[in-house]
């Protein structure tokens, strides 16, 4: 709460051109760093690799729900939101900050022990089910078109992705003591700028007119899709702390990613806008629930 406060006092002071600056390094060089840094110390040797499946599981889940959503309000009220509408009110159920949001969170409430949950959650199953899922769906909804170079690019250049490649092979490379004491704090740096970053860009954010349909997508994707599939994670042999890593990067607000999305395909700017703010400030009353329940 406090880096995000900061964030967003600084927000208010800062040039406009700063935050996308500092978005642009936590992109290229924080957030690898972070990941090759935590991987080192992280248990690997559970079944992680379920975490991407559940992932896609949550995905499908919050763009059914807001399906079904759409078409119960067109049913009861005889009206019918427009496709840019739409499209935005799916992509905000569907695809989290399991990022930027995702991994401090995780990292505070449960450890770097876990830390590869939460990893294998957004780099396997995430950031693909943003500019794979994402993008096809927001090409239906909205004016653009969808084209697949930049889709793959958008997936395959991510250096997240690269740097989990890199962070794996680099668990076997012994360092001085010095360097890992170094590696870790400028981690954990990376952690507190991206934190930092949420309150710039909520600062930048003045849209609050799509509060009711902002509150539909959120309802799905922040409470709705956790608790239904958080209960099931038991049959898939997940409990402790590893649900615990599930279920937050379950319950993460919706990601920057429907904002690009909905600027990219003419979707609606101010639901994926009012949505993402409003679900920042949301987890603050969520995230002590979920570890309650869990």
């Amino acid at each position: 709460m406090g880096l995000v406060l900061v964030g967003f006092f600084l927000g208010r002071k800062l040039p406009a051109t700063f935050p996308p600056r500092l978005g642009q390094l936590l992109f290229w060089v924080g957030v690898p760093i972070s990941i090759v840094a935590f991987l080192r110390q992280a248990d690997l040797s559970a079944q992680i690799w379920i975490a991407p499946a559940i992932a896609y599981i949550a995905i499908f889940l919050g763009a059914f729900l807001a399906w079904l959503a759409i078409k119960g309000q067109a049913y009861l009220t005889h009206t019918t939101f427009q496709h840019p509408t739409q499209g935005s009110l799916i992509l905000s159920a569907m695809v989290g900050n399991t990022g930027y949001i995702g991994f401090p969170v995780t990292l505070a409430m449960v450890g770097k022990d876990y830390f590869a949950w939460a990893l294998f959650y957004d780099l396997l199953g995430t950031v693909f089910g943003a500019y794979g899922l994402g993008v096809a769906l927001a090409s239906r909804f909205g004016g653009g078109k969808a084209n697949s170079w930049q889709m793959a690019k958008a997936i395959f250049i991510n250096p997240a992705l690269w740097s989990f490649g890199i962070g794996l092979w680099f668990r076997q490379v012994h360092l001085h003591p010095t360097v890992e004491f170094y590696l870790e704090n400028l981690a954990w740096v990376a952690v507190a700028l991206s934190l930092v970053l949420i309150g710039m860009r909520l600062s930048l954010l003045n849209s609050w007119h799509r509060l009711p349909q902002a509150g539909v997508s959120l309802a799905i994707k922040m409470v709705l899709v956790p608790l239904m599939v958080g209960l099931t994670l038991p049959f898939f042999g997940i409990t402790g702390s590893p649900a615990k890593v599930i279920v937050l990067q379950m319950a993460m607000p919706p990601a920057f990613a429907t904002m690009v999305l909905a600027e990219t395909f003419n979707l609606d700017r101010e639901l994926a806008v009012t949505s993402l703010a409003v679900g920042v400030m949301l987890l603050l009353l969520t995230l002590p629930v979920w570890l309650w329940l869990f």
